[in-house]
């Protein structure tokens, strides 16, 4: 298959270029805005068909949450108008799509894990764009698959996982907030769910992708500095509402998984075993 990698430079987008060297079968066409803007129709349709391409797994995205409240126009051209373009785009040629998103079009208020077919309902314009990006996707490509992920961390660019080993290096102390729960997903886990996908054959449909457990902000920062080896820097428990943010946060976004486990066959990890392989790796990159 000829794959076009939409976002390549991102978290995501790395972690596809790494396991795209033990998936040969396919030619890979990564690209960044420089190489290809998705916000550009024509552009899109041009370079989807020229290249001949048979799947789209975009993992681009508008992701500051906080900026995305006074910057709604841009957001949703980047997470809702262009990922519709891409699904055009890749319904003319007869592609396949793989759309990313989040858990942030679920509100937060339940108890128990979301799944694919509960009531959406977006707290911010940031959820909100990534939910009409997901219609988006599903209305124009028939061969569409929609993944929500959460707590996304990698080895690259900037992410809650690097941002607490600096600052506990820097730090005596830290506050973090322990009243949301959701579960920490490893960028190159779901890399490999994605790759499945690929590989099995898109099912149509919208999907769950976490690693598994649950755990808060400030359970996941004592296992950061744990595996880190950081001991000088107290972590103290912070309510949501001693740390306010312009975009509200969901309390609880845990995702249930059993759909794309069963439908893809795949095995995922705890988080606290792919936490302790990012920073192995994080070791092995001296980052």
């Amino acid at each position: 298959m000829n794959i076009l990698v939409t976002g390549a430079n991102g978290q995501l987008g790395n972690e596809m270029q790494v396991l795209a060297k033990e998936n040969l079968q396919h030619t890979y066409f990564f690209t960044d805005v420089q190489e290809l803007d998705i916000c550009d129709e024509q552009a899109v349709y041009a370079y989807v068909s020229e290249h001949k391409i048979d799947a789209i797994v975009n993992c681009a995205a508008y992701t500051a949450v906080d900026k995305a409240e006074d910057d709604a126009e841009f957001c949703d051209k980047l997470n809702n108008v262009a990922p519709g373009y891409l699904a055009r785009a890749a319904q003319a040629n007869g592609a396949a799509m793989i759309q990313v998103s989040t858990d942030y079009v679920f509100d937060g208020t339940a108890h128990i894990p979301y799944t694919e077919d509960q009531p959406t309902c977006p707290a911010s314009v940031y959820g909100s764009t990534k939910l009409t990006g997901e219609q988006n996707v599903m209305n124009h490509c028939e061969k569409a698959m929609v993944i929500r992920t959460a707590w996304l961390y990698s080895i690259y660019g900037n992410n809650f996982v690097k941002t607490m080993i600096r600052l506990g290096r820097e730090r005596e102390s830290l506050g973090v907030i322990f009243d949301q729960i959701g579960t920490p997903t490893y960028a190159n886990d779901l890399a490999l769910a994605i790759f499945a996908a690929l590989n099995k054959g898109i099912v149509r449909g919208i999907y769950h992708f976490s690693d598994e457990g649950v755990c808060s902000w400030y359970d996941f920062t004592i296992a950061i500095h744990r595996l880190a080896g950081i001991t000088s820097c107290k972590v103290k428990p912070l309510h949501t509402a001693d740390y306010p943010a312009k975009a509200p946060r969901p309390h609880y976004s845990v995702l249930d998984k059993t759909k794309i486990k069963e439908t893809f066959g795949i095995e995922i990890p705890h988080w606290e075993e792919s936490l302790k392989r990012c920073i192995n790796q994080l070791r092995v990159e001296n980052l």
